[in-house]
């Protein structure tokens, strides 16, 4: 399947998906059959990651076809991407442990890495699912379950290095969902609880296609860590409406939507990307600007492209959509002082689905699960048919 980094790609994938999302997701979702075979998955992740599509529109289109008593797992899906977000917002030190784990951990040059991310390690299935992620982008959800199982637990790797190598060469490569996806499997997320790839259930939900008996750990302790992550409340640096006269609109790797926050007629806009960034998400940011009426593309160093274009629209408001933790908002913090020093003020707007969503992610899913109902009415998404179990 070939990802497209275009709104209009983005939803002809959701169109072509949309009839599935009910009854035969639910039944089939967890089974991989191959990223070129279109089955129960929705494969939207990198149009969704970057916001190219947004996750309210996808809500709309989905529970405009299937009631949600029968779409409640794919919906729930959705949701789980707002809670992996608010999460992370809610434990910065999170996202600064990983970080630092990486660094520590990228002077781990043995073979058995070496064999792992060229694919040959001599399980199949990992071998096989490390040459399409290397390939294509892309894996099945499951596929990266039993991956960052097999990394951690088998091949006794670093599972910093394992969500690194995920960012290196996923299309849809999330800071919030990669490391915290990476933390569940190994047992640091939900302390005590890790994930075992096991033969019998990749057999299972491959059809056959791998069975790895006897190749695998399946027995093994959760990691462990001495570092306690605070919940710290969210603060958004500037809530406030998008700038009602002329400003420089900046478009991130993590806002690529152009449905709403359009710039006023006279505003510029420029597109950013941090260094990281998949090349799906580098033309993401182009192709947004490019329908915003932009006609620049920065790469890497935003604090004197940023200036020079604010400086040329004659403007000293730059306004940007809110940047959760991750190697954006890393990268905005570094030129925020230059950019206040030089005069300029910055609105960083949230939008009001995250606003909704992300508070009720202070720990498990459960609370973000029970309020899906809430969430829908607030964006008025009602159905009729609402499970209030949900």
């Amino acid at each position: 399947m070939k990802f497209e980094a275009t709104r209009k790609a983005g939803l002809l994938s959701l169109d072509a998906f949309v009839p599935q999302a009910g009854r035969k997701y639910t039944e089939q979702r967890n089974f991989d059959y191959g990223v070129e075979t279109r089955n129960a998955s929705s494969k939207l992740s990198p149009w969704l990651r970057h916001r190219v599509i947004a996750e309210w529109e996808v809500l709309e289109r989905v529970l405009a076809q299937h009631p949600l008593e029968t779409s409640t797992s794919f919906v729930q899906e959705i949701f789980w991407r707002g809670y992996f977000k608010g999460w992370l917002e809610q434990h910065p030190s999170v996202w600064q442990s990983y970080n630092e784990g990486l660094a520590q951990a990228s002077g781990y040059l043995s073979s058995d890495y070496a064999q792992a991310i060229s694919g040959n390690t001599g399980i199949a299935c990992f071998d096989h699912w490390c040459k399409q992620l290397t390939g294509q982008g892309y894996l099945h959800n499951h596929a990266r379950m039993w991956f960052a199982s097999i990394w951690i637990f088998t091949l006794r790797l670093p599972w910093e290095l394992g969500a690194s190598f995920f960012l290196q060469h996923l299309l849809d490569g999330d800071p919030a969902s990669n490391t915290l996806g990476w933390r569940w499997v190994a047992g640091l997320h939900t302390k005590g609880r890790n994930y075992l790839a096991r033969a019998e259930n990749i057999a299972r939900f491959t059809s056959g296609q791998f069975n790895p008996v006897g190749e695998l750990v399946e027995d093994a302790d959760p990691l462990e860590e001495k570092r306690t992550h605070d919940l710290v409340p969210i603060l958004y640096p500037r809530a406030s409406p998008l700038p009602p006269k002329h400003h420089l609109y900046v478009v991130t790797e993590e806002d690529c939507w152009t449905g709403q926050m359009l710039p006023c007629p006279t505003s510029r806009v420029i597109g950013v990307v941090s260094p990281q960034s998949s090349s799906f998400g580098q033309k993401a940011v182009r192709a947004a600007s490019s329908v915003l009426g932009g006609d620049m593309y920065v790469g890497h160093d935003w604090s004197d492209a940023i200036i020079k274009a604010a400086q040329d629209a004659q403007t000293t408001d730059i306004a940007l959509s809110y940047m959760p933790i991750g190697y954006a908002a890393d990268g905005m913090k570094k030129v925020y002082s230059k950019l206040q020093r030089d005069g300029f003020e910055i609105f960083q707007i949230p939008r009001r689905y995250d606003t909704l969503v992300w508070p009720h992610a202070s720990k498990g899913f459960f609370k973000v699960k029970k309020n899906i109902p809430s969430f829908l009415k607030a964006l008025g998404l009602e159905t009729g048919n609402r499970d209030e179990n949900l």
